[in-house]
């Protein structure tokens, strides 16, 4: 994994990191304060090469250490909230007078940082930047930087060769050569880094806001052969830090968080954004009121590579990382790999899979957001556990089946939904096609399928008929036959779907007779297919009744009438006395 994550690492440096900065504290080249102005959208604006103290580095010292040009508001401005304690106070206030002897080291080499330090100087004027920073709602957390007119720092290269003399300085002396090891990830002979850098953006998914490590040793438990630290994982600190960059980027740049656990990809070679399949998942294109048009579009692009139409793009793969934190440490969920074309392949699967009919029956329902279909299987998205993110994601760009425990959910919710007359979720309906479509059943359609062969599915469609029939009889009378046996009729049909279909003939006497010949050629057709009725049902049955009841249910919404009733000439009068 680090070996691929490295062949996308752009030019890195140790020492030197991307950061985002959300605010500039503005200035003339005399010093004289001129306001604060947000950077960038709402979470700030991207630097590339940033200077930057690692973990160790900065707490290495006798005195608090800052980090140059750019640091929270507490360390540039002294910016905190009122109820801080004093102990804290006083760290800030230390690590701001290293902040400025930064700058005033500098400043030989960046002239321009000459004005900042006059700033920072001058109580008068930081009180006023305090003042501006609160009407502006800046919160402690947010990092500053400085702008002199229009020249801001961070965009220079002239404090670089000063940058790098200044931090091998801090590198304690040592008492004895060091001892090289082969590199975990190079193979190279190397003097082993002390720890590696932190990985960033993973707080909302368990890790922590100062950033977590893939490789961490702080334990004695996490050590062998009496190695210290991540000698344990012998790599230079160019390496970690190219991987730890590498990674930092694609979490900012492709990260999409999927419950509990951050997605990450990237491909071999660079793939145009207009042929990379992988956010269809996340924002499925259904533009123009195409319906499944993610399904198409794979569809497409996959004719075009094995016609020959996209030779870079036949030969390229795909790496793709489920990612979350514990306790200062990096998750790795999954990892996955493969080919492009695979890739591909298995996004128009995937949407074939769950393509189906819309509640309303006029065409497709919308290809499903992943998140969507995941959701479907709990109440709430944060009760959804990781493990089931990651079987399912597995199963959507991986092509594998889906678990069976999601199979379980979704007909547990698609039966509350009927309980409560809540209407049925498109995406958790489309995932029960798709688990039987995976495990072999060539009979799913996205529409009802009068041919399926199981008794299960015939069940659920005929539950919907009687349904319908009761209320068109009798109008809207609260708790009707689905609310009182739908759970019963899903689970122990032999039971209940008798009764039912004889207390049917009372509702068809209260309609019309056009109506009653259509609805009892509805249930003859059902019937018709429904050459035995089980007495229980396996939890994969009941699923297929859940899928043929909300299929059945469809058509009748859209007005499904192959004939008018008043053309109908075939009864089931013998069917329903029998």
């Amino acid at each position: 994994m680090l070996d691929a994550i490295l062949k996308q690492a752009g030019v890195s440096e140790p020492g030197f990191t991307r950061k985002t900065v959300k605010w500039a504290i503005t200035c003339t080249p005399e010093g004289r304060y001129t306001g604060v102005v947000p950077l960038g959208d709402e979470k700030g604006l991207t630097f590339d090469s940033s200077p930057n103290l690692s973990q160790p580095e900065l707490v290495g010292g006798d005195t608090p250490r800052a980090h140059f040009l750019v640091d929270g508001l507490p360390t540039v401005a002294l910016y905190w909230k009122d109820d801080l304690e004093q102990k804290d106070q006083d760290k800030f206030r230390a690590k701001h007078g290293y902040f400025v002897g930064l700058l005033q080291q500098a400043k030989d080499v960046a002239p321009y940082l000459e004005s900042v330090v006059r700033l920072l100087a001058d109580s008068g004027t930081m009180d006023q930047v305090r003042s501006d920073l609160a009407r502006l709602k800046a919160k402690p957390t947010d990092s500053a930087c400085f702008r002199i007119d229009s020249l801001n720092p961070l965009e220079q290269t002239d404090w670089h060769d000063w940058w790098r003399d200044f931090r091998a300085t801090l590198k304690a002396p040592k008492s004895k050569p060091a001892v090289k090891m082969r590199c975990l990830v190079t193979g190279a002979a190397v003097e082993p880094v002390a720890t590696h850098p932190k990985i960033k953006g993973l707080a909302g998914v368990g890790g922590l806001g100062t950033g977590d490590v893939i490789a961490g040793f702080d334990k004695q438990a996490f050590q062998s052969y009496g190695l210290e630290q991540a000698a344990n994982a012998a790599m230079s600190e160019e390496t970690a830090t190219a991987y730890a960059e590498t990674l930092n980027r694609l979490i900012a740049e492709k990260g999409v968080k999927l419950g509990n656990v951050i997605s990450v990809y990237w491909y071999e070679r660079s793939v145009p954004p207009e042929d990379d399949p992988l956010p269809m998942f996340i924002e499925p294109d259904d533009g123009g009121g195409a319906k499944a048009s993610a399904e198409l579009k794979a569809r497409k692009l996959l004719e075009g590579i094995r016609s020959g139409q996209y030779p870079d793009l036949s030969s390229n793969s795909y790496y793709a990382l489920l990612l979350s934190g514990a306790a200062g440490r990096v998750m790795v969920r999954e990892v996955m790999q493969g080919s492009f074309e695979s890739l591909v392949a298995n996004t128009e699967r995937w949407f074939g899979h769950l393509a189906v009919v819309a509640r309303d029956g006029k065409g497709l329902a919308s290809s499903p957001k992943f998140l969507a279909v995941a959701g479907s299987l709990v109440r709430d998205l944060k009760d959804l556990p990781s493990p089931m993110v990651q079987q399912l994601w597995r199963a959507a760009i991986g092509g594998g089946s889906l678990p069976f425990s999601s199979l379980a959910q979704a007909t547990l919710r698609a039966r509350i939904d009927v309980i409560n007359d809540n209407p049925a979720s498109h995406a958790r309906m489309g995932l029960i096609k798709a688990y039987h479509l995976r495990n072999g059943d060539s009979h799913m359609q996205p529409h009802v399928n009068p041919e399926h062969p199981s008794p299960a599915y015939h069940c659920g469609r005929l539950l919907a008929v009687l349904a319908r029939l009761q209320r068109a009889a009798l109008g809207d009378v609260g708790a009707g036959v689905v609310q009182r046996y739908y759970t019963a009729a899903s689970q122990t049909p032999g039971l209940v779907i008798g009764r039912l279909v004889a207390n049917a003939k009372n509702h068809l006497n209260k309609l019309e007779g056009g109506l009653a010949y259509w609805y009892e050629n509805q249930i003859a057709n059902v019937m018709a297919a429904l050459t035995d009725i089980p007495g229980t049902l396996t939890l994969e049955q009941q699923s297929l009744f859940a899928l043929g009841y909300y299929q059945q249910l469809a058509a009748l919404n859209a007005g499904n009438k192959d004939k008018s009733p008043e053309s109908s000439t075939e009864s089931v009068a013998a069917t329903l006395n029998s």
